[in-house]
């Protein structure tokens, strides 16, 4: 691989990767922000409240270190993919300006007034506010979302005389069946995010035993939006997108399953090492049969391994995407066990009392980041070799004119600059959470 492109797509998968740490929790909580208003109206209880108040606060720090971070992605179009910027310019930009003038605004604008308006406003006119986060955020996300499904099963365009691609069908675009069942995806694990963050914070306030009322709060929310955005993870959000993979880009299902030699009755490996020199996989632990059911529903149907595509259209690191997939999948399945075990104890009313439930959901809490990044790097691992799928070669793509130099120099920068950005995030986040749900808005501290 030249080194320019190498680096380029090093510092593109740098920001972007650093930059949905924080997307994840800010659509994940929007949603449970605006079930923790319902409760506050329904119920009349105060403490209701300021659950939704603190996590608001948490909201608006994520949020502005999302707006910092993702804000040099959208020149990077321009500074180191150039070329791709020139092909596809007429047709992802329509969703990425829609992004920023539709969605970001809304979101951005009822934040404030969600944050600092709660005075001013009507209990029932604050409740409409944060409705309108939440459907900023999620807003944000399908355009998002629609974009790089383009790119993975192009839909709605047609070419021009100088090469590029125009957008010929606004609605095949926004309706594109790719981009549905990828953003359900999506959204569940953002949701995942939020639920765990909120749950381990609960569970931090109780094994503290400081706030417990919001930390059961928390707990309880945490836990039933957890259980119900697990279990649609996997289905049918999963089970959809992987059949898609399976129809539209088979080369990347079989290196995402690492199987080399095509197969009727192929099996699904749960543990193995990919041994791309060999082709095989070393030491496995399967199950016969079951890859051909879950992806055509019959034990003997055949699935195409690498064998049957030509060498020049495999995704160009294997072992990096069988393991990013396999991660992505094994952790799913973990946070199922952890939500149904932790929701009995909830239904049995013992869960409070259950300090190594509330252990593990404390420190569950880094693992959603990690089954998260997991997964947008199968995906974008899994296009490989294609900026657009089946259009546009990475190789193609990058500013031939941008040295390796200069994009390492940028690269090192952006790390030290992020860097500072996640320290600073962090202690943001730990003196929120010290200062506890019972604090003010703008209050001194």
């Amino acid at each position: 691989m030249d080194s320019a492109l190498l680096v380029h797509r090093l510092h593109f998968a740098f920001t972007v990767t650093f930059h949905y740490l924080f997307p994840q929790l800010t659509m994940g909580l929007a949603p449970l922000i605006v079930a923790l208003k319902t409760l506050a109206l329904r119920t009349n209880n105060e403490s209701y409240n300021q659950s939704a108040r603190f996590w608001a606060r948490i909201f608006g720090i994520n949020f502005i270190m999302g707006v910092v971070t993702g804000i040099p992605m959208e020149f990077q179009f321009g500074t180191n993919w150039s070329h791709f910027s020139r092909f596809a310019g007429g047709v992802i930009g329509q969703t990425l300006a829609m992004e920023g003038m539709f969605a970001f605004f809304l979101e951005s604008a009822f934040l404030g007034l969600f944050l600092y308006g709660e005075k001013r406003l009507s209990p029932k006119a604050h409740w409409w506010a944060a409705v309108a986060v939440f459907l900023g955020s999620w807003l944000s996300g399908f355009f998002i979302v629609a974009t790089d499904a383009w790119m993975q099963y192009p839909v709605g365009y047609a070419k021009a005389a100088d090469g590029s691609v125009q957008l010929s069908s606004f609605w095949e675009l926004m309706l594109n069946p790719w981009a549905w069942w990828q953003y359900a995806h999506n959204m569940s694990g953002a949701v995942i995010t939020g639920a765990f963050v909120m749950a381990s914070v609960g569970a931090f306030y109780l094994l503290w035993g400081k706030y417990e009322e919001h930390g059961r709060i928390f707990v309880r929310v945490g836990i039933i939006a957890g259980l119900i955005a697990t279990v649609l993870q996997l289905f049918p959000t999963g089970d959809e997108q992987g059949r898609l993979i399976a129809r539209n880009q088979p080369t990347t299902l079989a290196a995402m399953e690492a199987l080399f030699e095509s197969s009727p009755g192929a099996p699904l490996v749960l543990i193995g090492q990919p041994n791309v020199e060999e082709r095989k996989i070393d030491n496995p632990l399967i199950i016969p049969k079951m890859l051909s059911f879950l992806t055509y529903r019959r034990w003997e149907a055949e699935v195409r391994g690498l064998n049957a595509f030509p060498p020049d259209t495999w995704p160009d690191n294997i072992p990096l995407l069988y393991y990013t997939y396999h991660i992505m999948v094994g952790l799913g399945t973990i946070f199922i066990v952890v939500m149904v075990v932790a929701a009995f104890l909830l239904w049995r009313k013992t869960l409070f009392q259950a300090r190594w439930m509330l252990w593990v959901l404390l420190l569950s809490l880094p693992f959603p980041y990690i089954a998260n990044t997991a997964g947008w790097m199968t995906a974008e691992i899994g296009r490989q070799p294609w900026l657009v799928y089946g259009l546009m070669r990475t190789a193609d793509g990058y500013s031939k004119l941008v040295s390796a130099g200069n994009g390492l120099f940028t690269l090192l920068g952006f790390m030290g600059m992020y860097t500072v950005l996640g320290i600073l995030f962090l202690f943001l986040v730990r003196r929120e959470i010290e200062n506890g749900p019972l604090a003010e808005p703008g209050a001194a501290h």
